[in-house]
Order: structure tokens, then C-alpha cells, then sequence
């Protein structure tokens, strides 16, 4: 579909504004394009076979996937901030950290640099405040 210009509806929308959002990182079609074979490589392990021979040998199942250096690192660090930095989808990643016996809240905690108590008990009490940090370019 394609508006009067011949253009696809949204295809002149500015999304910068969408990285100035603290502690967030929203999965464009950008992000997804970067981390497509990151994602296809968390998608694997939901064959146990594929699990198994990405638990004995980490690296060398990683390097069957044209993946760059930085992406392969954040698995191997299991950093996935770091992973969702380079164009990791959580839900993908979350194939990475449930094959790793974590739990959601296991990996969400360890983004936030909270204990496990700290972090349980924000989100019970309904999560972060929107108050506050609202933009990385005004600063807190």
C-alpha cells in the first residue's frame, strides 16, 4: 500500500526520537534487519538437538551464524542488553535464557542492576515510576 507520493505510509516518520527514551530500546524494523541472524540463532535452540550442541561447544555453534563479533559476544556474556543493543528481540532471547534455566525474571533483573529481592518488589508495587528521566538528551 502506498500513499499519493508512491510512498509506504510511515516511511518518512522520524524515529530517532524513539532512541532517546531511557532504559528503553524499542524494536524497529532497523533493529530487526541488524539483528536478524541473532534472533534465528536464539530460534534454534527451541530444538533440543540444537540446544545440546550449543551447550557443548558455545562458540563453535555461534560461529556456524553470520553474526558479528559484538552479537556473539553478548550471548557468550549473556549480556542482553548488550544483545538487544545489536538487535536482539527479548522474546527471541528469551530462548537463550530459558535454555539456560532462567527465568524471565531472571534476565529482566539482571538488566536493571537490582537484586532479584529489589527487582521482584518493584514490579509488585506496579514497576517504575514514569516519573522523572524522560529523555537521555536532557539528562536526569
Amino acid at each position: 500500500m502506498t500513499d499519493a507520493a508512491g510512498d509506504r505510509p510511515g516511511s518518512h516518520v522520524d524515529l530517532s526520537e524513539l532512541d532517546d527514551i531511557p532504559g528503553t530500546t524499542v524494536f524497529t524494523a532497523q533493529r530487526s534487519r541488524k539483528g536478524y541472524f541473532l534472533n534465528q540463532f536464539c530460534m534454534s535452540l527451541m530444538k533440543p538437538e540444537n540446544r545440546a550442541r550449543f551447550k557443548a561447544g558455545e562458540r563453535a555453534y555461534l560461529d556456524e551464524w553470520p553474526m558479528n563479533e559484538a552479537q556473539k559476544q553478548a550471548v557468550l556474556a549473556r549480556d542482553y542488553s548488550a544483545a538487544i543493543a545489536e538487535g536482539g528481540n527479548i522474546y527471541f532471547l528469551a530462548k537463550l535464557f530459558l535454555s539456560d534455566g532462567k527465568t524471565f525474571q531472571d534476565a529482566a533483573q539482571s538488566m536493571t542492576g537490582m537484586s532479584s529481592e529489589d527487582y521482584a518488589a518493584m514490579m509488585l508495587a506496579g514497576g517504575r515510576s514514569p516519573e522523572g528521566w524522560r529523555s537521555i538528551k536532557e539528562g536526569r
